[in-house]
């Protein structure tokens, strides 16, 4: 078989983009191959959705326990502050007790010492592109992580033998309702794309919630979709609980009150493996302390004594830790060494007045390394070099029930920025590309 040339190779991927794109008005960076993670890390991310998922059950017991009164009752207040209470009395609802996310998407930035997990997202885009990419480079002879229809068949996976799978995107998400349309067109007639206007749901149905739980008063169809779930009519996910949509999760995984239960619900080498590779978090509760108290780590007894820290110290990420329509994408994230002390400042105190009812989290910021990619340039028919920075993607479906529930790897996406970016996401000027080993 002859050898395509990278332009050959690049201009076959171009050609393969559907005709009504993958992206509303968005376009990207076309590399001739795949990104290469190597052997180790590849298979570090092949395993890593068994540990991601024994979080998100632990969470769920952490946060029932909470509720019930056995303990932690702090957590509650933390997790349901600023929520509607009718949102609240969802989750905590008992048919939706032990249902957790069956898509789980980790945002992981590869860095010198390894990789950080910088946040979970439980209602991820990119399902369908990451197939497109899978089954594109894969045709082309590359060896996708997942194969070349691992994120098809993943998804497929969720929704059982459901009669028929809506997947309702919200105009929120709207942007992503390219790659959901061509993803159920590849799925075949049981899957509909369907807005929020539809109600048209029979028992035996699957939907996929493509809409953020912020977003309630834009999605009609969401009041009719919860009942049924609730009645067990339809089969719905990921499920509506706001618990799973917080970056303060990360926060109470290194609350040092909660060790003995992350220890006993993950097991020692989950519990090990988790706190190495997601980044010290606190959450930013303005609440003072006591006058001889101070933050673990941060040798600061107030939080506003953040304003004073010098650049060098700031090196941080600020973010809304959810329900807000800043908790997705890089809206809301701030990096504290790339901002002057004027702008710091008003952030800081920004995340504190906000405390009542949209909480933030503090992180340490773990710089991306530079990993090398290239792009080939179709005006100029050139292929250029490109010194990046990477945040890469798995994508984990959990299929069956309770606890013989598994999670498998359907394929795993790299976003590669110019390495002058400081927060990495998708971007016109960025590499969007799938993983082999």
């Amino acid at each position: 078989m002859d050898v395509l040339t990278p332009a050959a190779r690049a201009r076959q991927v171009r050609d393969s983009l559907p005709p009504d794109g993958l992206f509303s008005g968005h376009e990207w960076r076309i590399s001739p191959h795949p990104f290469a993670l190597g052997a180790e890390l590849a298979g570090e991310f092949e395993s890593l959705g068994r540990v991601l998922l024994q979080f998100y059950r632990a969470v769920n017991q952490l946060y029932r326990r909470s509720v019930e009164g056995r303990g932690w009752g702090w957590v509650t207040d933390i997790l349901d502050r600023g929520k509607p209470p009718e949102l609240v009395a969802l989750q905590r609802d008992q048919a939706f007790r032990n249902e957790l996310p069956r898509v789980i998407r980790p945002d992981i930035l590869l860095t010198e010492g390894g990789y950080a997990i910088s946040e979970l997202d439980s209602v991820p885009g990119g399902v369908g592109l990451t197939q497109w990419l899978n089954q594109t480079y894969g045709l082309l002879g590359d060896a996708v992580l997942g194969g070349v229809n691992g994120m098809r068949d993943g998804f497929a996976s969720i929704h059982g033998d459901a009669t028929t799978v809506h997947l309702v995107v919200s105009e929120e998400s709207g942007s992503y309702r390219p790659e959901m349309v061509w993803l159920a067109a590849q799925l075949g007639d049981r899957f509909r794309v369907r807005d929020t206007r539809y109600l048209d749901f029979a028992p035996g149905d699957s939907i996929y919630r493509f809409f953020e739980l912020f977003d309630l008063a834009q999605v009609p169809s969401s009041s009719r979709i919860f009942e049924l779930a609730a009645r067990k009519q339809v089969r719905l996910t990921p499920p509506p609980k706001m618990i799973f949509e917080e970056k303060s999760l990360f926060g109470l995984l290194w609350n040092r009150n909660l060790k003995d239960f992350w220890r006993q619900e993950l097991g020692e080498a989950f519990f090990a493996r988790l706190l190495k590779v997601v980044p010290r978090t606190w959450i930013l509760d303005p609440e003072p302390l006591p006058p001889h108290a101070a933050y673990p780590e941060m040798d600061l007894t107030d939080w506003s004594q953040l304003k004073g820290l010098s650049q060098r110290d700031r090196s941080l990420i600020l973010k809304i830790s959810g329900y807000s329509e800043l908790a997705w994408g890089a809206r809301g994230v701030h990096l504290g060494s790339d901002m002057s002390v004027a702008d710091w400042s008003t952030v800081v105190d920004q995340a504190l007045a906000s405390w009542p009812h949209s909480p933030y989290v503090l992180q340490r910021y773990h710089k991306p390394r530079l990993v090398k990619t290239e792009w080939y340039d179709f005006a100029t028919d050139t292929l250029h070099p490109m010194a990046a920075r990477a945040r890469i993607c798995p994508y984990y479906f959990v299929s069956g029930e309770g606890d013989s529930a598994r999670p498998k790897c359907g394929g795993v996406l790299a976003t590669l920025c110019p390495a002058d970016k400081k927060i990495i996401h998708g971007m016109t000027d960025a590499v969007l590309a799938p993983c082999i080993a």
